[in-house]
């Protein structure tokens, strides 16, 4: 074995590159020299001996050896970073080899990590995975007590100012878990950072962040929320454009829920802005979740106005708000695998990829998976059959100009168990269907299923 540090010369570097290639060492204890920016194929060991809260670091240090080779039948890592440190953060590393999933890490090496890419595998001894769900859970039950003690501790553990954005990358925290305690302003305060503040209409904007904010993502909805933030929401909603007018509603709905408590849905709007202090949070959040925002979405061509994008997830809230389902003066009370506007000549289609008996009768466990990137199948429910009713609306809706409009969610609560919102997939076309009471349909769709939701929803295909 060889040691090659930073300060190595070039002719030293190419030496070691040449003779592991040779075969004429086995491996390399390398110190941020070929964490990058190098290809070696043949590498088919990797030992962690740095540690480093970068995921990106972590994962270009691991790439060094995913590079394919004649004869080289896998990859062994070793890590000896993570037994030595008890607050090494295996979660992040975990997350960042699976990818994107809603199933929390404890669970997934519980069952062997069974939403890897095809041909992958993570083997633990059993003694290795109990020492990993232990410091999981032990990093990440944080109480509110640990969390206000770390915004106390956090000025000595870096020079970046104390912000939400930063303190997050910092210790590498869930928003789920900051937000399980308050607002990030409340936490400050009880840490002693900032002086108190008039807590007008906190829990309000709390519970709009916990359970709408954090379970969606549009980069169009939150950007729209980010410019009422920065104009302190002091709007004039007779001169905003339409989308922008249901918008306003979907956010009325995020917060207040109720319109009793105002004339107008202008004056709900103006309202969030009386607290200054809580402005300024949403405005942080709204940068932050932009941020994280790492998919395209879509515009959709209907015969009529609505704000949502194809690809981007809604709480249900919203999307009835969208579809004037929901108005300012009545809130819908729909909470059915469907919504319709007949108005619009619009059904909306909810839709659980996992099914369990904790959330649902066996009568309706229905089967709903993707048949291929653009093909869904869907069942209908109990009572559909194919020569009358809902069933027969169905086969003609494109006859019938009626839009079949597509949301799905992998289940019903997050790693976190909050509600978890609905990816719209956008406009479904009848292709054919078959069976009765239940029906069951095959939508092609205009756009091709997400990457993150496709894993989900074609493994439900096949069991």
């Amino acid at each position: 074995a060889n040691y090659i540090t930073s300060n190595s010369n070039k002719d030293i570097r190419n030496e070691a590159k040449s003779k592991l290639i040779s075969k004429e060492i086995n491996y390399l204890f390398v110190v941020d020299i070929f964490n990058e920016g190098i290809d070696i194929p043949e590498i088919d060991t990797v030992l962690f001996l740095r540690p480093t809260e970068s995921l990106t670091v972590f994962l270009q240090q691991l790439g060094r050896g995913l590079r394919l080779s004649d004869g080289k039948e896998c990859l062994t890592v070793l890590d000896f970073v993570g037994n030595a440190r008890p607050e090494y953060d295996f979660e992040g590393k975990f997350r960042a080899l699976i990818g994107k999933t809603t199933t929390p890490i404890k669970k997934e090496i519980i069952d062997n990590f069974p939403h890897l890419p095809l041909g992958c595998s993570i083997i633990l001894e059993e003694k290795a995975k109990r020492n990993i769900l232990n410091n999981i859970i032990n990093a990440t039950s944080l109480n509110q007590s640990q969390l206000i003690t770390k915004i106390k501790n956090y000025q000595f553990q870096t020079s970046l100012p104390l912000t939400l954005k930063n303190f997050i990358h910092v210790y590498n925290i869930p928003l789920n878990s900051i937000y399980k305690f308050g607002t990030w302003n409340r936490l400050c305060c009880k840490a002693n950072i900032i002086s108190s503040y008039a807590p007008e209409y906190e829990h309000q904007i709390w519970t709009a962040i916990r359970l709408k904010w954090l379970a969606a993502t549009s980069t169009s909805y939150f950007t729209f929320i980010l410019k009422l933030a920065k104009n302190k929401f002091n709007i004039s909603i007779d001169s905003l454009p339409t989308e922008e007018k249901q918008m306003a509603l979907m956010l009325f709905y995020d917060i207040w829920k109720d319109s009793s408590l105002f004339q107008t849905l202008e004056e709900s709007i103006q309202s969030i802005g009386k607290n200054p202090i809580l402005v300024d949070e949403i405005r942080e959040i709204m940068e932050v979740l932009l941020d994280r925002i790492d998919y395209t979405e879509y515009n959709i061509d209907l015969p009529f106005s609505q704000p949502l994008k194809v690809h981007s997830r809604y709480t249900r809230d919203q999307i009835l708000a969208a579809f004037s389902i929901s108005t300012f003066e009545k809130k819908s009370s729909n909470r059915e695998g469907c919504a319709e506007n007949k108005q619009l000549n619009a059904e909306l289609l909810f839709i659980d990829l996992v099914k369990s008996e904790e959330d649902f009768s066996p009568s309706h466990l229905y089967q709903d998976f993707a048949i291929s990137p653009t093909i869904f199948h869907w069942q209908t429910q109990n009572s559909a059959r194919p020569d009358m009713g809902r069933g027969l609306s169905y086969i003609n809706h494109i006859s019938r100009e009626k839009q079949i409009l597509l949301f799905v969610r992998e289940k019903n609560n997050n790693e976190f168990n909050n509600t978890m919102a609905y990816v719209f997939l956008g406009k479904g076309k009848f292709l054919e269907y078959y069976g009765s009471k239940p029906m069951s349909i095959h939508w092609e769709l205009s756009h091709k299923i997400p990457p993150y939701l496709w894993t989900v929803a074609a493994k439900m295909a096949v069991g």
